[in-house]
């Protein structure tokens, strides 16, 4: 039985104050981390919910991610790893249950807060060893830290060139009671290409990482947890498992590469659904500019539908023309798109033709104000567009489309896709 809490209903704002809602299905978290489980069935397991949890709300996917067995969290900025920190405290979850790894922070970081609050630190320099070991001394305490290699990314991690000096002062930092190394870590830039060049790149990082573990033993330094795969690499790199695989993209039910093979195929459910109420369907007249720049004229006479969203929520301007959208009406669904530009706050849909005799107030509408406007969701549910078929229409990827959902769109967490009552109440 998990000792882990029972998941809060958390939103930055009163969902019924608010007209559009990313509701968060927490059940798809913990089926997505399964079915990945079973692809590196003998490694650990690390739930990353970095960047607000790519979106979906940082403390509830982070819950229900050690609820469905999860080992490890983790973050990108310290300070985001304080915050979950504080957040797991409050829900009463044991420090040893959820160890947290933070792997970007700056020079003078308050690295004494961070070993306090049991984060593990990512190492890439001498510099920041030096920071950190100077905050376990004068705390009286080991720092828990995981060193970089750089095997090809060519951002964070010690290039084989520098490897030796920091496992120097790392064995130094051990061997004075500074630090305990626990991990050593990096990534892989093209695990999800299986071109031939893809598949060099990917064994040309393995070589790399396998070289700098070897460095770290001639350093005396035997790292517990070994990591280099992300979603990917778990996916299709058996050979780069190691000892714990870390689950970003694939945990919220979408494919690190949908050309390579999309969700359904890979068996996870899209754990998003963004939604907004029409504000107005009205008829316009034929050969009309619709929103800024007239980028899109109707081409007859035609109902058109209004959707409380725009970029200021995170809404791609990319999409303008384009976005896919599916309008739940009373007759069923309409499949549509935007029209126009992307404004601020909103953004137009296309209805369909409407007849002469047809004005905004006929009852014989295709839709009407409050009916809901589905972005992207789960296609295997209710014939909704995907974040896959946002990121084509807008010449981007999956991962931006539900990481940059702006803040003031209300998060409504659910277990199972809720029904509308129960999604309603939270």
């Amino acid at each position: 039985m998990s000792t882990i809490p029972t998941t809060p209903v958390t939103t930055p704002r009163p969902v019924e104050t608010y007209p559009s809602r990313a509701v968060v299905d927490l059940d798809a978290v913990a089926h997505n981390l399964h079915v990945l489980r079973g692809r590196a069935p003998h490694s650990l397991q690390m739930a990353v919910v970095k960047a607000g949890a790519y979106g979906h709300g940082q403390l509830p996917v982070a819950l229900a991610a050690l609820g469905a067995g999860a080992d490890w969290l983790g973050v990108a900025q310290v300070e985001e790893a304080l915050e979950l920190r504080a957040a797991l405290d409050d829900a009463g979850v044991a420090r040893e249950a959820a160890p947290i790894l933070a792997w970007i922070a700056p020079s003078g970081q308050d690295w004494a807060r961070a070993i306090e609050a049991d984060i593990d630190l990512s190492v890439s320099w001498t510099w920041a060893l030096a920071e950190i070991a100077a905050a376990a001394r004068s705390l009286g305490r080991r720092a828990r830290i995981h060193v970089k290699v750089d095997t090809g990314m060519s951002r964070a991690g010690s290039t084989p060139e520098d490897l030796p000096a920091l496992a120097s002062a790392v064995r130094t930092a051990v061997d004075g009671g500074q630090v305990e190394l626990v991990g050593a870590w990096s990534h892989l830039s093209r695990a999800d290409d299986p071109s031939p060049e893809g598949l060099a790149s990917t064994a040309e990082h393995v070589a790399l990482f396998e070289s700098g573990l070897g460095v770290l033993a001639a350093a005396g330094l035997h790292p517990a947890i070994r990591h280099l795969s992300a979603t990917a690499g778990a996916l299709w790199h058996p050979e780069a498992h190691y000892d714990m695989v870390r689950i970003g993209i694939g945990m919220y039910g979408l494919s690190p590469d949908p050309v390579v093979a999309g969700s359904a195929e890979l068996g996870l459910r899209p754990v998003m659904r963004l939604e907004a109420p029409l504000t107005s369907v009205k008829v316009v007249a034929t050969d009309r500019p619709v929103s800024y720049g007239g980028t899109w004229r109707t081409p007859t006479r035609r109902w058109l539908g209004l959707v409380p969203l725009g970029y200021a929520d995170g809404i791609l301007r990319a999409a303008s023309n384009c976005g896919p959208v599916t309008v739940l009406s009373a007759e069923g669904p309409v499949a549509t798109h935007v029209v126009g530009r992307v404004c601020m706050d909103q953004f137009v849909v296309d209805l369909g033709p409407a007849r002469e005799d047809q004005t905004s107030a006929s009852p014989d509408a295709p839709a009407r104000v409050g009916d809901t406007a589905v972005l992207f969701g789960d296609p295997a549910v209710g014939r909704v567009p995907s974040a896959d078929q946002w990121a084509r229409a807008c010449g981007t990827i999956n991962y931006e489309i539900v990481s940059r959902l702006g803040e003031r769109v209300p998060r409504v967490h659910v277990h199972g896709g809720g029904t509308d009552e129960e999604e309603a109440r939270a």
